[in-house]
């Protein structure tokens, strides 16, 4: 079997409070996949579970190593999914609110790509 592509979706996520790296990269997750439908899974690919589907994900964010996988990957409703986080995105000055608990002005700025494959017997 070989994995063929079937759609490249990107996108891109904030956390303009908090901080934090991982609700920047799920957002820009959650950014990619919003506005799509996956018909050609069923009609052309012939699966019969979107499970079947193999999800790859990746995302270029400020401090990488704080991003915690699971939480990212939650963001895909199907899929046999895997992420791959690499140093990227921007930090932006912002203005950090008490009531929000920000630690300083930063604001995370995360992109991602959302990769669509299926296993298949064609070349």
């Amino acid at each position: 079997m070989t994995c063929k592509r079937l759609v490249i979706e990107m996108g891109m996520g904030v956390d303009q409070h908090g901080q934090e790296p991982t609700v920047a990269a799920a957002r820009a997750v959650r950014n990619a996949i919003a506005h799509n439908a996956l018909p050609g899974v069923w009609e052309v690919a012939g699966l019969s579970d979107p499970n079947e589907m193999i999800v790859e994900v990746q995302v270029a964010v400020p401090y990488p190593e704080q991003v915690r996988e699971a939480e990212v990957l939650a963001v895909l409703p199907f899929g046999r999914k895997s992420l791959k986080v690499e140093s990227g995105g921007m930090v932006v000055q912002g203005r950090a609110i008490p009531q929000f608990n920000d630690k300083n002005d930063d604001m995370f700025v995360a992109i991602a790509a959302v990769t669509v494959l299926i296993e298949t017997q064609w070349n």
